[in-house]
C-alpha cells in the first residue's frame, strides 16, 4: 500500500547463525513492497570474536550480513514504525539488542521514542523454547517509551498455520530447520500489517 507521504519502517535486529537475519530481510522486502521507506540494520555484535568464530554457522553469518549497516539511534528516530528481531536467550531478549535498545535513552528522555509503531520477531531451538516471553519482554521497553504495540495477531488464516500471534517466530532445531514458507508468510503478513496501520496512524496525526 503506497501512501502520498511513504512510511518508514527500521528493521533492527540481532542475528547469531542467521536464523533472524533471514527473517529481518523478509520483512524488509515486505515492508518495501507495501511502499515503505526501510532501513535493515543489524546491532553491534558485543561477544568477543573468539567466540563467533568457535561457531561456523555464526561465522559464516558474521561474513554474509557485512554489508548490512550497524544500528545508530537516528535509526530509530527517523522510523515511523521499527520492528526488532532477537533470538530468544532463556526466554528474554539477546544482550546485544538490548544493549542497543538501552542506547535509547537519552531518546526517550526527549520524548522522541514515543507514538511510534513496534512490533518484534524471533527465533528459538526449540518448540515452547521461550519464544513468547521473548516477544513479550521485548514490548515491556516499548511501553516505557509510550509506543504503539502492532502485533500480527490472528488477522490472516495464515496465523492459525504458524499460531504466534505475538509475532513472526521460528524454531531452528539448532540450525537444522532452515527458515521455511510458514515463517516467511508470517513475515510478510507482520510487515504488511505494521506498514498499514502505521500509515493509518500517520494519517490520523495529520489530520
Amino acid at each position: 500500500m503506497a501512501t502520498p507521504t511513504p512510511v518508514r519502517v527500521a528493521v533492527v535486529y540481532y542475528s547469531a547463525t542467521g536464523t533472524i537475519a533471514t527473517l529481518a530481510r523478509e520483512i524488509s522486502d515486505a515492508a518495501g513492497s507495501e511502499g515503505a521507506e526501510v532501513r535493515l540494520r543489524r546491532v553491534h555484535e558485543l561477544a568477543p570474536q573468539a567466540a563467533v568464530d568457535s561457531n561456523p554457522a555464526w561465522a559464516k553469518n558474521a561474513r554474509d550480513t557485512a554489508d548490512i549497516p550497524e544500528a545508530v539511534p537516528d535509526d530509530v528516530e527517523w522510523a515511523d514504525a521499527v520492528l526488532f528481531g532477537t533470538p530468544t536467550r532463556f526466554g528474554n531478549v539477546t544482550s546485544q539488542l538490548k544493549q542497543f535498545m538501552d542506547t535509547l535513552g537519552p531518546l526517550w528522555a526527549e520524548g522522541r521514542l514515543a507514538d511510534k509503531v513496534y512490533s518484534g520477531f524471533t527465533s528459538s531451538a526449540t518448540p515452547h523454547g521461550g519464544q513468547e516471553s521473548t516477544l513479550l519482554a521485548l514490548y515491556n521497553t516499548a511501553y516505557h517509551w509510550g509506543g504503539v504495540i502492532v502485533p500480527p495477531g490472528y488477522t490472516d488464516p495464515s496465523k492459525f498455520v504458524d499460531g504466534n500471534p505475538y509475532g513472526t517466530s521460528h524454531v531452528d532445531a539448532q540450525g537444522d530447520n532452515p527458515v521455511d514458507e510458514t515463517a516467511r508468510r508470517a513475515a510478510r503478513v507482520q510487515a504488511d500489517r505494521v506498514v498499514r496501520m502505521t500509515a493509518a496512524l500517520k494519517a490520523g496525526f495529520a489530520a
